[in-house]
């Protein structure tokens, strides 16, 4: 569930910069009593995201208007499919038209790609998450859109986890300090809740992330040989994570190779928006 605060921001954002002093078509052109209806129609098959965000767009528009969304965040449809109706006013809703296919047809696209990746992996113990390579501004519906197509969601900001990268390892080594033991101090100040994560691209990196104490070891662009290596060798003694240049082609046998999470930005950074259409009825 997307909270009413930020459903308000962001769809309300998106609204004012579509029409920030009105719509000048709607207005000037169609009169003020004219009444429609206009369905939400699938031109593809898919994976439905953006329920809430959808009925935003039109209530934060008019709220006379009648949304009716039939089918939930995360449900497969086909095309031709009818997922939703808004009736009402038909200014209201020709305003709100762009703003409202905008993001389903987006969130839609993301849930559709990631239920692609949960579906490769499916059998596995790996589990598939995203990142934050998001659109700025957009990211909680977007992380939205990868669990409604069954992906899990990594560390949302900065401020939830401590995940240690390879130019924070490389500050760390131009100032001389052992990484086991910048990981125990950091862990000994840290709230004892507090995820640790840090990012290799090496083997031999491997034992000071363990020594240190770090939660996951992050496998950044490993070989499958080095990823089932770099499994053996941590031996469930933290959580195994998998990341770079994932692909629906190669994530099966990333999967295979026993980690425990595949990292794709692709889920949001280049998911393809859906092909969703809102066809206008004049009652």
């Amino acid at each position: 569930m997307l909270s009413p605060a930020t459903l308000a921001r962001v769809v309300g954002a998106a609204l004012e910069e579509d029409a920030p002093w009105g719509d000048l078509t709607s207005t000037t052109l169609l009169p003020p009593d004219a009444r429609a209806t206009a369905d939400l129609v699938a031109r593809e098959p898919g994976v439905f995201s953006g329920g809430e965000v959808f009925a935003a767009a039109f209530r934060l528009t008019d709220d006379a208007l009648r949304v009716d969304v039939h089918v939930g965040d995360g449900d497969e449809f086909g095309a031709g499919d009818v997922l939703a109706s808004v009736s009402g006013s038909a200014r209201s809703i020709l305003t709100a038209e762009r703003v409202a296919l905008n993001f389903t047809q987006r969130m839609s696209g993301i849930a559709t790609l990631a239920a692609a990746y949960v579906r490769a992996v499916a059998g596995t113990q790996a589990r598939i998450a995203d990142t934050r390579k998001t659109t700025p501004g957009l990211r909680a519906f977007e992380r939205h859109a990868v669990a409604s197509g069954g992906g899990r969601n990594h560390r949302y900001s900065l401020s939830d986890a401590v995940m240690a990268k390879d130019n924070h390892l490389a500050v760390l080594k131009r100032s001389g300090a052992d990484l086991a033991t910048a990981l125990r101090e950091a862990l000994s100040r840290l709230p004892h809740t507090t995820h640790v994560i840090v990012e290799v691209d090496r083997l031999d990196q491997i034992g000071d992330v363990l020594e240190g104490g770090a939660h996951t070891v992050l496998l950044d662009n490993f070989t499958l040989d080095d990823l089932r290596r770099a499994v053996a060798l941590i031996d469930g003694r933290a959580t195994v994570e998998a990341s770079g240049g994932v692909t629906l082609e190669t994530v099966r046998d990333i999967a295979a190779t026993g980690v425990d999470v595949i990292s794709v930005g692709a889920l949001t950074h280049s998911a393809r928006a859906l092909d969703l259409g809102l066809d206008l009825r004049i009652d």
